[in-house]
C-alpha cells in the first residue's frame, strides 16, 4: 500500500463540506458531507487538475466504512490502512462522476 499519508483537516467556509479529509502532503484534498444519517463524496481536489465537485448525487459509503470513518474522526486519529480501503471504495464506486486520469495518477484506482 502507498503512504497516503491520510489526514482530518478543515476548510474556509467557502468550500462547505461536514467532513474534510487530506492526503499525500496536501496534493489531494477529499470533502464529504453528511445527509440522512449517510456520508456522501461531496468534491475532490487534486494538485495539477484541480477541483472536481460531481454533478449528480454521489453513491454513498458503505455502512461499515461510514461507522469506521465517524469513529476515526471522532477520536481525532486515522488508522491509515483502514482510511486507505475506505477511501478507496468510495472513490471508486463513484468513479463514474469523478476525473478517473487523476485517480489514476494519484494511486486510488489501477
Amino acid at each position: 500500500m502507498k503512504d497516503f499519508g491520510f489526514y482530518i483537516t478543515s476548510m474556509p467556509a467557502s468550500r462547505p463540506a461536514d467532513y474534510y479529509i487530506g492526503c499525500l502532503d496536501a496534493a489531494v484534498f477529499i470533502d464529504f458531507i453528511e445527509k440522512n444519517r449517510k456520508i456522501f463524496l461531496k468534491r475532490i481536489s487534486f494538485d495539477g487538475y484541480g477541483c472536481c465537485e460531481p454533478a449528480q448525487q454521489t453513491v454513498a459509503m458503505r455502512a461499515e466504512d461510514m461507522q469506521n470513518f465517524i469513529s476515526m474522526i471522532n477520536d481525532g486519529t486515522v488508522d491509515q490502512a483502514r482510511m486507505y480501503k475506505i477511501i478507496r471504495k468510495t472513490l471508486a464506486d463513484n468513479s463514474r462522476l469523478l476525473w478517473v486520469d487523476a485517480l489514476k495518477e494519484y494511486g486510488f484506482l489501477d
